[in-house]
């Protein structure tokens, strides 16, 4: 009896089930894998994304750590604004307008003091002016009556968004107020085209402007105060760093020319030194900036209130003078057409010397304007640079000499084969085309040399306008002996 319970049981759990419904439960079940194979591959990703901007912004705090304290310095300056919202008589005292005053931080609040106070003192300026100016004009359409009214409004509204726009264009005037400009043109036409009585303007535009002058303290307050940021310093050392990296990849340039071997395909190969005066051909936007903020800058430490930002300027504009030369120099070593090595060693010490001058002179002005104090040996190494110069054009000079004399007509062959014979070097393997290089090569190496004095006259210029500590000429050089020692020592010989 009970093998035939379970025998009947067997079969009262047995389903038959038709091929189709089969075929369609595999194909759901394939689905499902596929599915869950799509999710696992899904959150690989996110988290691969996700660790590799995690590092990214560590790098970038860990190279820069004053912008983490920037963003640390936002929310400083929100969280103190934000207290007009928590505290009811503060916002009794704004109304509904404090709304403003978060807004006015979050979009002034920059990385430079220069920056803030830009933004800031444009802000201010322009959200008063346009607010007083629509305010008049709204007072005088509202007595004109009620046709002449939108008419004076419209009008008014054109005539001034029309001229403030095309100011914006004249270069001055976009540099350092195109961001008041635009404030100006929004205030007016919304205060303009409102449909409040003068009564209800002028209430509402005394709150918004005390808000905006609250976020405006706010951000200038924490931007001053914790651990600021000037945009002055920031171009100061923008310029000794451009010019350090200038003399080093001018070294490096002469260095891969005559130094280094050339790669198995043939060509030389660059190092990554001799690249530097890329950063100072790319760093002019950067110059601009940083000048036209550094302007708004209160005295800070060695920069005074009247310093000569945009003689900076000029420096930059020198280096880059340079670093033009220094890109022709490096499509010389890039160039497919190479000088005989042997050709090459009649020029490379001299080219060495007049680099390695050149690039003393870079650094010695470097350092002039890092320690904002005048040189005492730029004139020795200037001096030194154009001796150099003058040995290298003595040595252009003697250059054709090395090159082989094309013979008579009638003597080519046997004059051919002895000197094939003495010097082992074929005459006709050594064209001008191979030679024309190794003279570009120098003679861009001068003009290289003739560029640095104009670097110097700008840097000589500029520490004359920001007064620069001079040079103490009581206390004479190490290296140089005094005139009354030399004329001694001969007397106690004799």
């Amino acid at each position: 009896m009970a093998t035939e319970k379970e025998a009947q049981g067997g079969l009262e759990w047995r389903v038959s089930v038709p091929e189709g419904s089969a075929a369609e439960m595999a194909l759901e079940s394939k689905w499902i894998q596929r599915a869950r194979t799509w999710l696992i591959q899904l959150v690989m990703t996110v988290v691969s994304k996700v660790t590799s901007f995690g590092k990214k912004a560590g790098k970038i705090g860990a190279d820069d750590p004053r912008k983490v304290i920037h963003g640390v310095k936002v929310g400083i300056a929100l969280t103190l604004v934000s207290i007009f919202y928590y505290t009811r008589p503060l916002y009794d005292g704004v109304g509904g307008c404090a709304m403003w005053a978060v807004m006015t931080v979050v979009v002034i609040f920059e990385f430079s003091v220069g920056g803030c106070l830009y933004k800031g003192i444009n802000r201010a300026v322009a959200t008063s002016t346009a607010g007083t100016l629509a305010v008049g004009i709204h007072w005088i359409a509202s007595k004109s009556g009620e046709k002449a009214e939108p008419i004076i409004l419209s009008s008014s509204v054109f005539l001034l968004a029309s001229a403030a726009t095309f100011s914006r264009f004249i270069p001055n005037i976009k540099a350092r107020f195109d961001y008041g400009i635009t404030i100006f043109i929004l205030t007016f036409s919304l205060v303009a085209v409102s449909g409040y009585r003068v009564d209800e303007l002028l209430r509402l535009a005394q709150q918004r402007i005390c808000t905006i002058a609250i976020g405006i303290s706010i951000c200038l307050v924490v931007c001053v105060l914790v651990r600021p940021v000037w945009a002055g310093q920031e171009l100061h050392l923008l310029v000794s760093r451009n010019m350090d990296k200038l003399a080093d990849s001018l070294e490096g340039l002469v260095e891969d020319y005559f130094m280094k071997d050339k790669t198995v395909e043939g060509e030389v190969s660059c190092s990554q030194r001799s690249q530097g005066y890329k950063n100072v051909l790319n760093s002019k936007a950067s110059e601009d900036s940083q000048a036209n903020l550094a302007r708004w800058e209160p005295g800070h430490g060695k920069f005074g209130f009247k310093h000569p930002w945009s003689q900076y300027l000029k420096v930059g504009a020198a280096m880059r003078y340079c670093a033009y030369c220094m890109e022709a120099l490096n499509g010389c070593i890039n160039s497919e057409i190479q000088a005989p090595e042997h050709m090459k060693r009649h020029l490379r010490d001299v080219c060495m010397r007049l680099s390695l001058g050149s690039s003393k002179v870079l650094k010695e002005t470097s350092s002039s304007i890092k320690s904002m104090k005048e040189s005492r040996s730029i004139q020795v190494l200037v001096g030194e640079m154009n001796d150099a110069v003058k040995e290298l054009q003595v040595a252009l000079r003697s250059l054709p000499k090395q090159l082989p004399q094309s013979p008579p007509a009638a003597a080519a062959a046997a004059e051919a084969a002895t000197t094939e014979k003495r010097h082992c070097v074929p005459a006709a393997t050594i064209s001008l085309m191979e030679v024309m290089p190794l003279f570009t090569a120098a003679s861009l190496l001068i003009e290289v040399s003739e560029r640095v004095v104009g670097v110097v006259d700008a840097v000589g210029a500029l520490a004359t306008l920001a007064c620069f500590e001079p040079i103490d000429h009581k206390k004479p050089s190490s290296s140089v002996v005094p005139r009354d020692e030399e004329s001694v020592k001969p007397s106690q010989e004799v």
